[in-house]
């Protein structure tokens, strides 16, 4: 409450603006935790309707106290939803396969060039499709499902603020049934 406080008088009143002091160092609190080691959490099970798709999911905290907040379970289980949904590869774009990336980079420039694009340019053309394709497959880059005016890493910075403490998804397996790969 104090902090609201602070905030509206930093802001000069400014309701829109102490909201963004606020989101800022908020952020800046996520930073500073994001380097302690997380060894407590949970697992997940999502099963969809149907039980044709399911995911496992298993997101870390520092402590089991914090794992077992409404807001951690909450999102844990908004972040399985997500997966289920969304379809990502990875986690993060580290853990993409450096030869993967590399064969869609090509892909893309070959694209480019057969539209005829400068070669000034295909630099830049692949760089912003190579940030698509991250998007796409990398689950902290993904547009919430839930929520298209966040990402999963923006959700992820938020819950971090909120609990005081560092909060990693470290891994997650989805199946699909009959699904050969």
């Amino acid at each position: 409450m104090m902090d609201c406080k602070k905030a509206l008088t930093e802001a000069d009143g400014d309701m829109e603006k102490a909201i963004e002091i606020l989101r800022t160092r908020g952020i800046a609190k996520a930073q500073d935790r994001a380097g302690r080691a997380a060894k407590e959490g949970v697992i997940e099970a999502y099963i969809h309707a149907g039980a044709k798709l399911g995911v496992l999911l298993e997101v870390n905290s520092e402590t089991d106290f914090v794992a077992r907040t409404d807001e951690f379970t909450g999102f844990v289980k908004d972040v399985a939803m997500h997966i289920a949904a969304s379809a990502p590869i990875v986690v993060s774009r580290e853990d993409l396969d450096a030869g993967l990336v590399e064969k869609e980079k090509a892909i893309y420039r070959e694209q480019a060039l057969q539209e005829g694009k400068p070669e000034q340019v295909v630099d830049k053309i692949v760089d912003g499709r190579v940030d698509k394709y991250y998007q796409e497959v990398c689950l902290l880059e993904q547009i919430f499902v839930k929520d298209s005016d966040k990402t999963v890493q923006d959700l992820l910075t938020e819950l971090i603020a909120k609990c005081g403490e560092n909060v990693t998804i470290r891994r997650f397996e989805r199946f699909v049934l009959g699904d050969e790969s």
